[in-house]
């Protein structure tokens, strides 16, 4: 399974991005062997006026993510992460590598929605 992690940097060492639509990066790891699959330099959408959550939905749904661990969802990205079935999970503190570690154990807790106006 592939785990997309919303990530400060390209590599399993790299903390977890709190935001998850202007992440600088996101790390496609398959979760069975900790091993990176892709790695998304996310520049375009971080740089975006609008639409970056949405966006960055499509991108981790467009590499084949399974779930995905960040900090925190908007409503939009929450929305579209849900119509693809692309369950979301709080990794911060962790790096990408622990947080796919934790993943995998059932450690994580799901994420819902941020409030509108949040960011």
């Amino acid at each position: 399974m592939i785990v997309a992690v919303s990530s400060a940097g390209p590599s399993l060492d790299d903390a977890v991005d709190e935001r998850f639509g202007r992440a600088r990066f996101f790390v496609a790891v398959e979760a069975d062997t900790g091993e990176i699959v892709e790695v998304v330099d996310n520049n375009v959408n971080r740089e975006a006026m609008g639409g970056a959550g949405t966006a960055s939905a499509e991108t981790v749904s467009g590499f084949g993510a399974k779930a995905v661990v960040t900090g925190h969802l908007g409503p939009k990205a929450f929305s579209a992460l849900s119509a693809a079935g692309i369950p979301g999970y709080a990794g911060t503190g962790r790096t990408v590598a622990e947080a796919v570690q934790a993943f995998t154990a059932h450690e994580l807790e799901p994420l819902a929605s941020m409030p509108t106006g949040l960011k």
